[in-house]
């Protein structure tokens, strides 16, 4: 339980809040470049930590994230036209790149040189891992661009189904930590099995544990913290336990435990206070690793179908998330299909913004306690000193990934030496960071 202030201080993104200020420190994944697919394509609305921005592809290939509003009379650009290297807009035909240059004034003398003391608002942008990111933050402070750990190199496949929900950040990223829930709300889609470690199949996630109460321990780094969900195996329960590590890496990523053929991660980048793009995230070795529309179709996250052209869901409150309860009747636990699905009805209800001052937490809340006091601490020292938990040195190393499996009870997790998950008859892909910035 944390006060009201402490929730605030945690939950509020928009208009210089120091939760926000801190998240700018870090490359911000600013929408899908799916949603900008072709050169002097349509360019596209996105909102991030309360700034509404357009995000454009020129006809060179480069992408630009601006701000959405012309710097003339601020109108919206997201309706201009894309063309000839640069977003001109409806209204007075001022035209910008992806730099923020103002290449033509149409509406002015082309003497006074008006145009050339003229700045837009732009972002640097880099694109990886399926996504468009941007810099928001200071300039003179923008580090190079790390390859996030759930895309480490070029070769891994990338499978993201994205969401935006009416709900804060925070509560989405406390259920994806939240390993003791999955063994209820998720019942019926991982299911309890005799195998040696958790495994996909077309249907269904299995685990090697029916054990409902996890005992929980963590261990905190300074990216984030690490903890490991432990439960009673089906088979050798007696010298074995069924071990899940989970990887909060600051501010917004968690890394989940993978399966037997990929890796599981999600990104949770607030829109504003009250909305949060929620990314699902299975990544891996090509062959083994779902394609992006079969990601989406497991995960009950298809566009068209689930979700609208701008990624919202069409499963809400007012239609009880599409609960089928005669399946409930036939055993299915939740009656809701799809494993984000499940999630998103728990996260929605606790409204807008989650008022954690009247929660009652135990024992099996133990990383839920420690995201919230780490990251309340993390922007209490953001504050007096600009210091970033996850950003510079305080960077999660590469040699930390989450993981899953049947282990003696004489190893300790915390020395378990973890891998992503890859191919069995390849080796697993050393990070490579040498990359340039598109500014």
């Amino acid at each position: 339980m944390i006060t009201t202030e402490e929730n605030d201080l945690l939950c509020r993104v928009e208009n210089g809040a120091p939760m926000g200020q801190l998240m700018r420190r870090h490359w911000v994944p600013i929408c899908l470049q799916e949603e900008v697919p072709a050169a002097d394509g349509t360019p596209v609305k996105a909102r991030i930590l309360g700034e509404d921005l357009v995000v454009f592809r020129d006809s060179d290939g480069r992408v630009g994230v601006l701000d959405e509003y012309c710097p003339h009379r601020r109108a919206s650009l997201v309706f201009g036209r894309n063309e000839e290297g640069g977003l001109r807009c409806l209204y007075h035909g001022w035209k910008m790149d992806v730099a923020g240059n103002v290449l033509e004034m149409v509406s002015e003398p082309a003497a006074s040189g008006f145009a050339e003391k003229t700045k837009h608002k732009a972002y640097p942008t880099k694109e990886w891992g399926g996504f468009v990111w941007a810099w928001m933050g200071a300039q003179d402070q923008m580090p190079e661009f790390v390859p996030p750990r759930w895309a480490p190199t070029a070769e891994a496949r990338v499978s993201i189904a994205k969401v935006v929900l009416p709900c804060n950040w925070a509560q989405i990223l406390e259920g994806a930590i939240d390993s003791a829930h999955s063994s209820s709300l998720h019942s019926s889609d991982m299911v309890p099995a005799r195998v040696h470690g958790a495994e996909a199949n077309e249907k269904n996630w299995l685990r090697p544990s029916t054990d409902k109460a996890p005992r929980m321990q963590v261990q905190r780094g300074d990216y984030g913290f690490r903890y490991a969900a432990i439960r009673r195996p089906i088979f050798n329960a007696q010298t074995h336990d069924y071990v899940r590590t989970t990887v909060f890496v600051a501010p917004w990523t968690v890394l989940i435990p993978p399966n037997n053929l990929y890796n599981v991660a999600n990104v949770n980048v607030p829109v504003d206070d009250t909305n949060t793009c929620f990314y699902f995230i299975g990544w891996g070795d090509p062959a083994q690793t779902p394609e992006t529309e079969t990601w989406r179709k497991f995960l009950g996250q298809s566009v068209g179908v689930d979700l609208d052209s701008q990624y919202r869901p069409l499963r809400n409150y007012d239609n009880r998330f599409w609960q089928d309860r005669q399946a409930m009747k036939a055993g299915n636990f939740t009656g809701i299909k799809g494993i984000p699905n499940q999630d998103m009805a728990m996260w929605i209800t606790m409204g807008k913004i989650a008022d954690r001052s009247n929660d009652r937490l135990g024992a099996s809340d133990m990383a839920i306690v420690e995201f919230r006091k780490q990251m309340i601490e993390a922007v209490r020292t953001f504050q007096q000193s600009g210091d970033a938990i996850g950003a510079g040195e305080l960077s999660i190393a590469e040699s930390v990934c989450s993981f899953q499996g049947v282990i003696p009870k004489t190893v300790d997790w915390r020395q378990y030496e973890a891998k992503y998950v890859w191919a069995a008859q390849a080796d697993s892909p050393e990070l490579d960071t040498s990359y340039t910035v598109k500014a």
